[in-house]
């Protein structure tokens, strides 16, 4: 039988070694996968305008905003209110999806559809909605990073 294995670059070498160990054949052929449970979640858990309770898509999240400790997150069907504070959600998203712009947002990068450079080192985007956010100079650096600019 032959598996192939979909895991981190950090644990595929121990996961190939332990799997030879036990008869295992690895290839990219193989018909069956072998992968790591999800770290981040499919869905949020939100409450929309009458308070109730629901999961929200991540996919469908188009950008996180926080005004004192009320914390909004704008989706492509409308606006919702989340359960968790601001660290939480952003330690909750992907960070290959998610980042944080500002001391108040976090964006989605798919959904991020205009880079304006703007002055001392700021960043103007224009998401999927239409929305513009600023990315401040404290995270000027790492948005540079996470978009290879």
């Amino acid at each position: 039988m032959k598996i192939r294995i979909s895991v981190s670059e950090e644990k595929y070498d121990l996961v190939k070694e332990y799997l030879a160990r036990h008869g295992v054949e690895i290839s990219e052929e193989g018909d069956y996968v072998i992968t790591e449970s999800a770290r981040y979640p499919a869905f949020l858990n939100v409450r929309d305008d009458k308070k109730d309770r629901l999961r929200l898509s991540v996919d469908e999240v188009i950008y996180v905003e926080a005004f004192g400790k009320e914390i909004e997150i704008h989706a492509q069907q409308g606006t919702y209110y989340a359960l968790d504070r601001m660290y939480q959600l952003e330690e909750l998203l992907d960070p290959q999806e998610f980042l944080r712009v500002s001391k108040s947002v976090i964006i989605s990068k798919k959904h991020v559809k205009k880079i304006r450079a703007s002055l001392s080192m700021k960043y103007v985007l224009t998401l999927s909605n239409g929305t513009l956010v600023d990315v401040t100079r404290s995270y000027y650096s790492d948005f540079r990073k996470f978009f290879q600019i």
